[in-house]
This record gives C-alpha cells, structure tokens and sequence, in this order.
C-alpha cells in the first residue's frame, strides 16, 4: 500500500529538524507522548502516513490521520500535538508557495479546475487523500535515495502535487493562494503586518484600509480565515515571542514583555499563564529543562 511505503521512507529520512534534500520538503517523525507545541503553521500541505495529529486554532479544534491531509492557507498561530495511537506519527510536509501556485494557474485550463469559492473560507482544512496525490508523494520521496534524479524530477513532482491540491476538494483555497487579489491574499498580507509589527498597537479600521476593506468585510474575513480577531491574532503572536525571547532572558520578565508590547507586567503573566499553562518563570524553565521546540513543526 501507498501509505505503507510512505510510513517507511518518513521514517527512514526523518531527522530533528525535519529538513530533507528536497526543498520546501518535511519528512515528520513525533513520539506518541510528545507534549504540545505553539508556534506558527506556515502555509503547508501536511499529510499523515501513520498516526494522527490535532491541531487547535483559536476555539476550532482540527485532526487528522492516517490517509488524511491538511492545507492551512495563512501563516497561523496555533498549538499542535499527535494523537496517542499507539505509535509514532509519520508525516509529510510540504510548503505551499504562492508564486508556485500563480505560476500553475496561468498555464492552467480554468475549466479543469473548480469552480471559485463565493465566501472566504477556513484558513485550515482537512480532506482525505486521493490516491493519486500520496502516489506523487511517495514517488517525491522515493528520490531522496536517488540523488541523480532528484534535482531534475523532484520539481516536476512538487508542481504534479500542487496540481492535485488544486484540482481536489481544497482546490478553491489553494485557488486563492495564489491570486494575489483574492480576498485571502489580502487577509494575509494583514497577517503578515500584523506578525513583523507584532509589539505596536494598531486600529482596526486602519489595517483593513491598508488592504483594501471596509472595517466590518475586513472583520468578518479575518475571523473566517484565522479563527479569531486581529487582537487576539496579535495577542498570540506576541506570546510566541515572549516565549522565544524567555528562552534566553529566563529572568527578565518585565524587559519580555515590555518588548513584546505589554504595558503592564501582571497582564503579560495572566495572559502567558492563560496560553501556555504556567506562569513566564516556570514555563521557560520547563522548556530549557525539555528543550522542547518553540515553533510549530509541520506537518
């Protein structure tokens, strides 16, 4: 079976940091009790050859196995764990590039594709896999033991990948990724504001003018993709960074989260405690003790 040769090559090439020879290409291997990790998702497919994984977005709450794939179309805080089955999760990874997808959609016949979504959508989802997209998976990782092919076969594999997203169920979302004027890409583009000017505040009605919104459409589209507002959006961020700066500044905690964007040093503590589970001084001793990964792994 395809997911049978998927699990064995995963697991042969996985390494810590999850690289592989191919770019933009994860192969994902996760301890059955691994403990559950925030950070940003990236815009990734994620496909689970053995296992599960859940990932928590906001108040939704998404999960995934064996079979299975994941599109998250925004860079997007979240916090992600696998599911106890029994067994290590074995995952593929790979990164959705927009130019790739833009590049698809120009020499694409619009009529093989389907049909544009009418509302912006989730900016996760999970599908089941089509067996042709885990066979151009598996045929992808296979060249990781053939480095003579690779260089010339792994792209054409990526880009047939890439074109089964776009012709599946997810196909309107990826759809979207790609245009640069869709109402997902001006999400993004807020997003992503939002994440390199994570410390200052903002007003709403201005970053949705930025993208070219009025405040209410730029509300509402927001919360549909990202699962939460663009304060709680920002509060997050600035958590995962406070995290981040802790690791190496483990006493400092008034300097943390004044850096991040805090005024008040009780309101940080309250906050961090509410999203991690322990007050700043705690959590970042657990981490140095665990040396627990502080950026969410795909898949």
């Amino acid at each position: 079976m395809l997911l049978d040769e998927m699990s064995k090559l995963l697991d042969r090439h996985a390494r810590t940091d999850r690289k592989t020879a191919v770019e933009g290409v994860q192969a994902c291997r996760f301890d059955r009790t691994a403990p559950p990790v925030v950070g940003m998702s990236g815009t990734v497919l994620a496909v689970i050859a053995q296992g599960g994984k859940r990932l928590a977005l906001g108040d939704h709450l998404y999960e995934y196995g064996r079979g299975q794939y994941l599109v998250t179309s925004v860079d997007l805080p979240v916090t992600g764990r696998p599911i106890d089955t029994g067994e290590p999760t074995l995952g593929f990874g790979m990164v959705l590039n927009p130019a790739d997808i833009a590049e698809l959609l120009l020499e694409a016949d619009p009529q093989d594709l389907p049909a544009p979504a009418r509302s912006i959508r989730a900016g996760i989802a999970v599908t089941d896999a089509p067996a042709e997209l885990l066979d151009a998976i598996v045929r992808l990782l296979r060249l990781l033991d053939r480095p003579a092919d690779r260089k010339i076969l792994a792209p054409m594999i990526k880009k047939e990948i890439l074109w089964y997203l776009l012709r599946g169920q997810q196909g309107s979302v990826i759809r979207q990724l790609g245009l640069a004027d869709s109402s997902l890409a001006h999400i993004s583009r807020a997003a992503r504001w939002i994440r390199e000017n994570y410390a200052d505040s903002f007003r709403v009605e201005d970053l949705a003018r930025t993208v070219g919104m009025s405040a209410s459409t730029f509300h509402r589209n927001f919360s549909a993709v990202t699962g939460t507002s663009p304060v709680q959006f920002q509060k997050h961020i600035r958590l995962q960074e406070a995290r981040l700066l802790l690791a190496s500044h483990p006493s400092d905690i008034a300097g943390v989260s004044h850096a991040v964007g805090y005024d008040s040093s009780s309101q940080f503590s309250r906050e961090y405690r509410r999203m991690f589970g322990a007050a700043p001084s705690q959590d970042s001793a657990r981490l140095r003790a665990t040396q627990t990964p502080s950026a969410f792994p795909v898949p």
